[in-house]
């Protein structure tokens, strides 16, 4: 069996030309400090000195530092017995994290996973400072090297994603970048002599699309696996050279939660193994540490490899695999290998090898069959559809990461602050899915919802521990903030102005979207004895924490008269946008009133309001809290009041529901001159040419629907035909790859919001909303009244093309999008984005939840 070697003159590199050296730069000069492991005892006495010297700059550093946090701002942490200011304040409940059916075997089954989705390949476990592992490789472009780690469109990777992923123990990734294929898949194992959290391994596949040129770099797959411990724990470096029987053991440390632990490489393949080890806090840059060290190599030696050299008590160790393609390795983790019978050679060749060959295809059987037990597809759906269905749920799942960290709010009475002042919220934990991998991997609260509609269909389990660690991020006043960006890696992929959070400012509260469905599956006996145990010991933990989110909503956006709500946040003095974005609906740029005041009522967000008043009313009958259960029936009875919802939102002459507010349609955007020191500039500054008005904001759209989406209006009553007019109208909002986000005949129709922002809510396809109007339209086809015949054969429509061009676009371009263009059906914006986008499943399963309105009936 070939052996795996540290390093060998099996062939020596050939020289590579200067430009390498450029393609793979850092951005700072390596360390001159490195040493290789045979350096260990040299130069004792300066050792000795330095660390003297080290010891007394620490000293300093460290007195200078509680010099600032006891005189700073309220940036610092928080001393005992000092009062917080209430925006940072705990919620004062039991988390709901804490409930016993989230302990034992649930939490240690989910310590490790895939839960670092920035990266392509990223495992980690759920605890604040956690061992990191990784994987880099070198891609190969018209000639030029490129180290991929991170999640990037401008990697220009034709695929990237989970194909099969079942949010527990096992998933199994395809990457194409250029000419290489990699698979990768993950597989957890828990034995008997495993630490805590168990065993895991990684299976690491390369090969070429096509020939190969014959050069060291194309014709060899480079891959870079690593380990880092956040808590700043030294690995130590195997000091095998050789290993015995294809495998090595590459490194080994210990920590408190998983205690002793080893990582082992195995493989038939004759691989070339380097290495190099840094010594960091910081783990959002380590692939600028890893450039630096090869830029290093080839500038001084010509050569692609790492340097075989590390820093003194490295927290971070990096292995280079090379082998020509094609090349397979194992990398095994044993956790536990302390213990006084580890069995580590048994239980390496468990998680290697034929036999985790076996336990890989065992656990994708039990993907694919469970994937048709929940979803159960027609056989109108072709080979081509279940793949894309089962990537959208893969890459959901696959995408759940784990975050922790301190979010960063703005100061009271500053709400567009983009500066240092602001407060920190205190360290928290999140465990949720996220939209998209490249752009957005972290967490968005208004997203998740509509994850979650999704995940609790796969595994309710799963689903309620990531609504529990997002409810136990509530302060005292009942608010969540919308964006989570917790931690280095996340804060690494978000721009300035988004960063901090605004306590005055909500988002869409769709968790009451699954919450709803729960009840409604309880209700009618969808889940098992246990299942409905479980899911009412969340509810009646989770009771005081959501009654504090509706009434944070009921207080802090509610509009001048009764029973109107507003979205808080929009820019009322801004120059530059066309129309002042609502950032906090979700919807960003969709038009609303022109000019922004505390007179706004907000459709959707009063069709929101409905949503969680009944929802909470459904789970008070579930917890059989009547007097509680009646607060929120009269509350859902006001807002559903189909007589007074007209008065205040629908325009009879256009047969559509909208906004109300100050408003003007005369607004535009004009270049205008501005003198910057000597020189002039040009820049489009928003013109107002009329006098706003306080009246219905005029622009059918996505807004308008919410209504309709919410089952509200009456099925008997010809505002329905009214709404299946303008849904079914090709002029309006039909198109044959799904419904507009905004009509054709709007002012604002595909036009940009300022000099830089391109149209996003204004005409482009959007699953989540278009997921919605399927769920009401299937609704109103499904209930006696004049109309159910159209709204079935709208329905029909509507779902063959939404499939029909999601599926084409996956297999055309492979990725699910964050939009779809209205014209031509062409994925747009964001890529990969697995988030609502999978509810295309949703409607291939014909999988729709009451949502709103279905329970007002019986109030």
């Amino acid at each position: 069996m070939p052996a795996i070697t540290r390093r060998t003159a099996r062939t020596k590199p050939k020289p590579f030309p200067d430009e390498v050296s450029d393609q793979i730069s850092p951005s700072t000069n390596p360390n001159p400090n490195r040493r290789s492991r045979n350096d260990r005892s040299r130069n004792q006495s300066l050792l000795s000195f330095n660390s003297i010297s080290v010891l007394m700059i620490a000293v300093s550093s460290i007195s200078i530092l509680l010099l600032f946090l006891v005189y700073g701002d309220w940036r610092r942490p928080m001393i005992e017995g000092e009062q917080r200011p209430r925006v940072v304040t705990p919620f004062p409940a039991p988390k709901v994290t804490d409930l016993p059916q989230f302990q034992g075997e649930h939490k240690e089954s989910l310590y490790w996973g895939t839960y670092r989705p920035l990266v392509y390949l990223g495992i980690r476990s759920r605890t604040p400072q956690s061992l990191l592992f990784g994987l880099m490789w070198i891609g190969v472009k018209d000639g030029r090297f490129h180290l991929r780690h991170v999640c990037q469109d401008s990697d220009q990777l034709k695929t990237y994603g989970w194909t099969h992923h079942n949010g527990w123990d096992y998933g199994q990734q395809l990457l194409i970048d250029q000419n290489l294929i990699l698979e990768t898949s993950f597989l957890k194992s828990k034995e008997e002599d495993s630490g805590y959290g168990g065993d895991w391994a990684v299976r690491i596949n390369a090969k070429s699309t096509g020939s190969i040129p014959d050069d060291e770099v194309s014709s060899h797959g480079h891959l870079f696996f690593y380990v880092g411990d956040e808590a700043g724990n030294a690995i130590s470096l195997s000091e095998d050279d050789v290993a015995l029987h294809g495998s090595s053991l590459l490194a080994f440390g210990s920590r408190a939660d998983v205690v002793d632990w080893q990582l082992h490489l195995k493989s038939k393949e004759d691989l070339e193994i380097h290495y190099c080890g840094f010594r960091t806090p910081h783990f959002h840059n380590l692939s600028e540490l890893v450039q630096a060290d090869l830029a290093d190599q080839i500038r001084r030696f010509g050569r692609l490899q790492l340097s075989d050299s590390y820093e003194a008590s490295s927290n971070v160790l990096v292995f280079q695999i090379t082998g020509k393609l094609p090349l397979k390795a194992d990398v095994a983790f044993l956790s536990g290998t302390n213990l006084k019978s580890p069995r580590v050679e048994e239980r390496i060749g468990s998680l290697s090898g034929e036999s985790l060959d076996g336990k890989l295809l065992e656990k994708k059987d039990g993907f694919d069959n469970k994937f048709r037990r929940c979803f159960d597809l027609a056989e109108e759906h072709g080979s081509e559809a279940v793949a894309v269905g089962k990537a959208a749920l893969g890459n959901l799942l696959g995408g759940i990461g784990y975050f922790y960290g301190q979010s960063k709010i703005s100061l009271p009475n500053t709400p567009h602050s983009i500066g240092d002042d602001y407060l920190l919220y205190w360290p928290a934990e999140l465990y949720t899915a996220v939209p998209s991998r490249s752009y957005f991997p972290r967490g968005f609260l208004w997203d998740e919802g509509f994850h979650q509609l999704l995940i609790w269909r796969w595994d309710v389990h799963l689903s309620m521990d990531i609504i529990a660690h997002w409810l136990d991020l509530m302060n005292i006043d009942g608010w969540i903030p919308r964006e989570q960006i917790l931690g280095g890696e996340a804060l690494s992929k978000v721009p300035a102005e988004f960063v901090l959070q605004h306590p005055t400012n909500g988002n869409p509260p769709s968790l009451f979207l699954v919450l709803h469905d729960l009840v409604s599956s309880m209700k009618r006996n969808k889940f098992t004895v246990s299942e409905n145990n479980e899911i009412s010991s969340f509810l009646a933990r989770a009771f005081v924490r959501l009654d504090a989110w509706f009434k944070w909503f009921d207080t802090s956006q509610s509009g001048k008269i009764a029973n109107s709500y507003f979205w808080h946040g929009r820019d009322n003095s801004t120059v530059r946008e066309l129309n002042p974005k609502t950032l906090s609906s979700g919807l960003d740029d969709y038009p609303r009133a022109s000019h922004p005041n505390d007179d706004e009522r907000h459709l959707d967000l009063r069709c929101w309001m409905l949503l969680a008043a009944d929802c909470m009313h459904s789970i008070t009958e579930v917890l059989k809290n009547p007097n509680l259960g009646q607060e929120y029936g009269s509350t859902a009875k006001l807002l559903s009041d189909f007589e007074v919802l007209n008065q205040m939102h629908f325009d009879e002459t256009y047969g559509a529901y909208f906004d109300f507010g100050n408003h003007t349609e005369k607004v535009r955007l004009s270049w205008q001159a501005k003198s910057v020191g000597q020189n002039v500039q040009k820049e489009l500054i928003r013109e107002v040419l009329e006098v706003p008005e306080l009246r219905l904001v005029p622009h059918v759209g996505y807004v308008s629907l919410f209504p309709f989406i919410g089952k509200i209006i009456p099925p008997e009553s010809w505002i329905l035909e009214k709404q299946l007019d303008l849904i079914s109208n090709s002029s309006v909002l039909w198109s044959k790859y799904g419904i507009r986000s905004l009509a054709k005949t709007s002012t604002m129709y595909m036009k940009r919001n300022t000099e830089h922002d391109p149209p996003y809510w204004r005409g482009p396809i959007w699953m989540n909303m278009n997921y919605m109007i399927l769920s009401s339209l299937h609704h109103y086809s499904s209930v006696d009244g004049p109309y159910k015949a159209r709204a079935k054969a709208i329905y029909d429509d509507l779902r063959h093309n939404l499939i029909r061009n999601v599926v084409s676009n996956y297999h055309k371009t492979g990725y699910l999008w964050e939009q779809y263009d209205q014209k031509a059906g062409g994925g747009k914006g964001t890529r990969p984005f697995s988030g609502w986008t999978s509810l295309v499943l949703l409607i291939m399963a014909e999988a729709y939840g009451d949502g709103w309105g279905m329970g007002i009936s019986h109030l």
